[in-house]
Parts: C-alpha cells; structure tokens; sequence
C-alpha cells in the first residue's frame, strides 16, 4: 500500500509529526513517502493519503491548502486522513470550559469533510520556541502577554500520535 504523507510545516514541530506518522506506517509493512505539500506537483499513484498542516489563526497553513486545491480529485478517490497541529501547553480544557484541541481544529476541517470525505482528522498538540521565531514573529516573542498565551516547550504527544498511525495502518493493511 504506497502511501503519502503529505505537510506544511513553518518552524519544523508538524513536520517531526509528519515524519513519526511516516515512521510508525512503514514499521507496520507499508511503502511511505513524508514530503512537503509545497514540493509535491503529482500525486498520482498513491493508494492513500495523510495531509496535515501547523495551524495559525484557526487556519492550515497556505501551502497545505493549495495541496488540497490542485489535488481535490486525487485525494478524493482514494482513503485520505488528515490532522492538524498547533495548540500548545498541557491544559486538557480552555477558560471556556471547551476541549482544547477540538477548540483549536482549523476551518479546513470543516470543508475538506464535504470534498475529501477523510476516516480521521486529528489535532495534535504542537511544540514552541520563542527563539526559533523569524521574520515578523519575532515581534511578538517579546510581548508579554503573548508569552503567556503560547507557553515554550514541546507539548507533541508522541504515544497519541503513534496512535493514531498505527491505527491508519490497521486500517489499511490488506486482509489476509
């Protein structure tokens, strides 16, 4: 089962997701590909797709949502799962009393479930640095308030990602 793992990642933490889903696949016997959805132009020839982004301000990052754009069909046919990273620290529910990483599932969630029909999206918690900010980001590193809201550390849940894989493989191991 040739499989493509496909993500938008901006300061490496969805791409370390991206590669430990790659892992744990090709651990279970099936043929992987982990590749950036900016570098990817054909997509054919794949039996299954994973495509995940980082998300800021409630949205997948751009190069993930033109993926999908240019290859709607494509994934479309065949099984898709897709999974999102972003909310960080270790609270399970926000001050409003809502799950935390259902609170933090970007709006693409939504509308690839009418056009992709996906057997799973996941968000996963994702990891912070305020010194690997770049560019206008590091504005905001300096803010105190921001340094409150965005806790430093990496708060990926490796057992839940694994998972979450294994449970992908399961699904797409032929049956004997």
């Amino acid at each position: 089962m040739r499989t493509l793992v496909a993500y938008a990642s901006k300061y490496g933490a969805t791409e370390g997701i991206a590669q430990r889903i790659g892992t744990v696949l090709q651990d279970k016997g099936l043929e992987v590909e982990v590749r950036r959805c900016e570098d990817l132009d054909d997509v054919s020839g794949y039996d299954a797709y994973i495509v995940g982004s980082a998300t800021y301000e409630f949205n997948w990052r751009k190069a993930a949502r033109r993926f999908v754009r240019r290859n709607v069909d494509e994934l479309a046919a065949h099984p898709v799962w897709l999974f999102s990273s972003g909310p960080v620290g270790t609270e399970q529910v926000d001050k409003n009393g809502q799950d935390v990483l259902k609170a933090a599932e970007p709006k693409q969630f939504s509308t690839y479930a009418d056009l992709l029909h996906p057997r799973g999206m996941q968000v996963f918690r994702g990891a912070f640095d305020h010194e690997k900010l770049r560019g206008s980001d590091r504005l905001f590193a300096w803010m105190p308030a921001i340094r409150d809201i965005l806790p430093q550390g990496d708060f990926r849940e490796w057992p839940v990602i694994e998972s979450w894989a294994a449970s992908i493989a399961d699904e797409l191991q032929p049956v004997r």
